[in-house]
């Protein structure tokens, strides 16, 4: 029933707790790309996310997670300087297994960042990782996205009838 269901919430990005994170011993960021680091029709990192990701880069490895193809994710990964892996077919952990060999990771000290309950908070839930989901950046998305998004709002529905999460009440429950 929970398996969905992010263990923080937030606006956006740039309203996560980076620091309690760090203090959780959390040593991984992966971030998706599409509506969570840019809008789907944007081809430039915005200065702010350039900015913020840089500053992460001080304290934590900054990974791009996307099911999105090679030229588009590895565009914005060589401009953020960070490691990338595209088409990575979320919520399937196959991705997560190389980032924890490559990098000696424990599940415990990775977190995903993303805008979808399917991919993003299934490859958490998934892969036993930290889940923090953040609202879209823009309503445009793949087609392919829009079932996604479909079977996303039945889950959300679900919860919201059972209090467990309601979509724009934002929270921390660590």
């Amino acid at each position: 029933m929970t398996k969905y269901l992010p263990d923080i919430y937030k606006k956006s990005i740039f309203d996560i707790n980076y620091r309690k994170l760090k203090e959780d011993n959390i040593k991984c960021l992966i971030f998706d790309l599409d509506n969570t680091l840019a809008p789907i029709d944007s081809d430039k990192v915005d200065l702010k996310v350039k900015e913020l990701v840089s500053n992460l880069k001080k304290d934590f490895l900054v990974i791009i997670v996307s099911n999105s193809p090679k030229k588009r994710v590895l565009s914005f990964s060589m401009d953020l300087e960070v490691d990338a892996y595209p088409f990575a077919l979320k919520p399937m952990v196959r991705t997560l297994k190389k980032i924890k060999s490559k990098y000696n990771l424990e599940s415990n000290q990775i977190a995903i960042i993303g805008d979808q309950f399917i991919t993003d908070m299934g490859y958490g839930y998934n892969g036993n990782i930290m889940k923090i989901f953040v609202d879209c950046l823009s309503k445009k998305d793949l087609k392919i996205t829009s079932v996604n998004r479909y079977l996303e709002q039945k889950i959300i529905n679900k919860y919201t009838k059972n209090n467990l999460f309601k979509k724009g009440t934002y929270y921390d429950k660590r």
